[in-house]
């Protein structure tokens, strides 16, 4: 491995000061016995600054590398309710019979602190998120969601997605969501009742993941790009009076 000429010049200018000062200290003091005392003393104590030097760098480091990480994987996060979790969204809660106690705590705004969302995360531990399978539309969303497989797909092969476990999973259970709607080659509009029962679990079970996801996403918006959330808000799936026109 070569050593750059940044770093050599580097070295040796370290090197260069740190005889020019025992130097001096020899010229102003005149005592040998002291200095060699206090250079032992010194190498002694080297080990443990250069330990604590190299801790101190190594969690800078890692800190710097877990930010970019964030970054990337909400940067993926951004893309996906983009293309897809958004849309997804909107068809599930139209499809919600409840929405209703739910749907009012979910318009969120800019004057909204850390301390609101986690309250709306603890209330929705409780809600039932159900879906009124006889009003979906199944072929429009089998359509809508085989356009989007090839994304879907590229999406789970993204390594900086192991960074986040519960996304993961909202697109494990979009994609198994995906593929059970794709095998069924039948006339969708007459399945029978134990097997749209079936598809309405998989649909919930997105459902549910998804709406955490979202809201989790739109604070680390509101917290760190203003401009991406003020759009958010604008096409709020929860809010019948959102649209991207800024008024």
């Amino acid at each position: 491995m070569q050593i750059s000429r940044w770093y050599k010049i580097l070295g040796i200018t370290l090197l260069l000061t740190s005889i020019a000062f025992y130097s001096l200290e020899y010229i102003i003091f005149q005592d040998p016995y002291h200095l060699f005392n206090f250079m032992v003393a010194k190498l002694a104590f080297l080990p443990i600054e250069v330990l604590i030097v190299t801790m101190v760098i190594h969690q800078i480091l890692y800190d710097m590398e877990k930010r970019q990480r964030l970054e990337k994987l909400n940067m993926v996060i951004g893309t996906f309710f983009s293309e897809v979790g958004t849309r997804l969204l909107t068809y599930f809660s139209d499809w919600d019979p409840n929405l209703d106690d739910i749907k009012s705590n979910l318009v969120i705004t800019k004057e909204w602190t850390d301390s609101d969302f986690m309250k709306v995360k603890n209330q929705l531990k409780n809600y039932e998120y159900e879906v009124d399978i006889n009003r979906v539309d199944l072929k429009h969303l089998r359509n809508m969601l085989i356009e989007h497989r090839d994304f879907l797909v590229r999406l789970l092969e993204n390594p900086n997605l192991l960074e986040h476990e519960t996304f993961t999973e909202l697109l494990r259970a979009v994609f198994h969501m995906t593929e059970e709607l794709i095998s069924r080659t039948e006339d969708l509009d007459n399945l029978p009742e134990s097997d749209l029962d079936h598809l309405r679990i998989d649909i919930e079970r997105v459902y549910g993941k998804l709406v955490v996801e979202w809201l989790d996403y739109m604070e680390y918006m509101k917290d760190n790009y203003p401009y991406l959330f003020s759009l958010a808000m604008r096409k709020n799936p929860f809010d019948e009076s959102a649209s991207p026109v800024v008024k």
